[in-house]
């Protein structure tokens, strides 16, 4: 979730508090605009970035692909093209509340109503990429902020690219290049799952419409860990050609093409996980696994584990779930199992993205440190028809203050014995009563 080491984690808000408030002063010297047909966001270039949303809006509606205005010019960029692929809609009042321990836990007030993304591609002619965070940048210099957003930032002004005293080297990619990548999916099995993988869903999905007539000749997205290869396999891409999203290095692409995100802010619209659980089905084996699983997170300090989990498990073990590692196996055979799983305990952590794998009626249990909580598999989780989620938040020595769920990121979890058990009696109760 962060990039600190785990003995600097706990300084991990006073660190975001202090990078967005930099980005904001230095950014301020750095936006000012300057000529030039490559004006560089870090370098003096352009200001505030247009939302693609805003586009659509103020364009004529009988135009399939409106135009992308150039910020601080009465011109238009005709280099940017806009095809959209699905109308923004507002979500349905309100996803299942969680059943929460400590009840009406402050955490979860609000939570609810939002708006689902609409789906688009840019498409940028002479475009350019930037940093391994993947910000795309016109050739009249704007930032598209909509296309790459940060975490942890309030708008386009906190957007790290400002930080930049000057643009990084620039390397030009012939022909096409499809950008996949975005903030922590260089590493980070949640976000290339959630946040990589359903943008080729959305390429795919304006390639099935005929608002684009072929696979691009690069992608942009980091690779070599054993699930990033084995899911570009199973979406046939092993072989195609991949440039890397590097920290010090800009892509320009004589088209770039560019899908929208469809989970910016961690809420999981229900067509990412239709998309991933269609894209990555169960193979045969599942039918053979358990339908009641422990995720464990190791033994590790400071990694959100589970400290008392030895005294937990002989819990779960009597009512018969069975401990998986989720880093010892395939991605195959981490779909398998969360298909076949009816019941979930877990620890917060990167191996409950598999939710998205899920069957439906499926109970969740999920264990939070005080100091850190985090709606994502709550989200997830109210994607699967008939499903019910629950979390158990534990005790903790620090001072816990309402309002911070990010004051201790990497905090390892102790839950009281006789609060797990009632929690996990109630969960194994509503199953069934299914």
């Amino acid at each position: 979730m962060s990039r600190l080491p785990n003995w600097l984690e706990p300084a991990f808000p006073y660190v975001k508090r202090a990078h967005r408030f930099a980005t904001r002063r230095v950014g301020a010297i750095t936006r000012a605009p300057a000529a030039g047909r490559h004006a560089q966001p870090g370098a003096g270039g352009s200001h505030a970035p247009p939302r693609a949303r805003s586009f659509a809006a103020r364009s004529d509606e009988r135009d399939p692909r409106p135009r992308l205005p150039h910020v601080g010019t009465a011109s238009v960029d005709e280099t940017v093209r806009l095809d959209p692929a699905a109308d923004v809609r507002l979500l349905a009042p309100a996803r299942p509340a969680p059943r929460t321990e400590p009840t009406g836990h402050w955490f979860w007030r609000g939570l609810g109503d939002y708006e689902e993304p609409r789906r688009f591609l840019l498409s940028i002619e002479d475009g350019l990429v930037v940093g391994d965070y993947a910000a795309h940048v016109t050739p009249g210099g704007v930032l598209d902020y909509e296309t790459s957003e940060y975490y942890g930032v309030d708008g386009w002004r906190e957007h790290p690219i400002y930080l930049r005293a000057r643009m990084p080297q620039v390397t030009d990619v012939d022909g096409s290049l499809l950008s996949l990548a975005t903030r922590g999916t260089g590493g980070n099995y949640f976000h290339f799952v959630t946040d990589l993988l359903p943008r080729w869903g959305v390429f795919t999905e304006a390639l099935e419409r005929g608002l684009v007539d072929r696979v691009p000749d690069h992608l942009l997205l980091s690779r070599g860990s054993r699930y990033q290869e084995q899911f570009l396999d199973k979406l046939g891409l092993s072989h195609v050609s991949t440039v890397p999203p590097l920290r010090d290095r800009a892509w320009r692409a004589e088209q770039l093409l560019v899908p929208s995100m469809t989970n910016p802010d961690t809420m999981m619209p229900p067509w990412s996980t239709q998309w991933l659980a269609r894209t990555f089905p169960p193979s045969a084996a599942a039918s053979t696994l358990p339908s009641r699983i422990y995720i464990t997170r190791g033994s590790a300090r400071n990694t959100r584990r589970l400290v008392n989990e030895d005294e937990i498990f002989s819990i779960l073990s009597r009512h018969g779930f069975v401990r998986i590692d989720c880093g010892a196996l395939s991605v195959q055979e981490q779909i398998d199992h969360f298909a076949a799983a009816s019941v979930i305990v877990a620890p917060h952590g990167a191996a409950l993205t598999n939710l998205n794998f899920c069957s439906p009626g499926v109970r969740i249990l999920e264990l939070f440190a005080p100091r850190y909580l985090n709606k994502c598999f709550w989200a997830i989780a109210s994607n699967i028809p008939s499903s019910t989620y629950a979390h158990l938040v534990g005790t903790s020595a620090r001072t816990v203050r309402e309002g911070n769920p990010m004051g201790g990121v990497q905090d390892d979890i102790t839950i009281p014995v006789a609060e797990f058990t009632a929690a996990l009696e109630a969960l194994l109760d509503s199953e069934e009563q299914q």
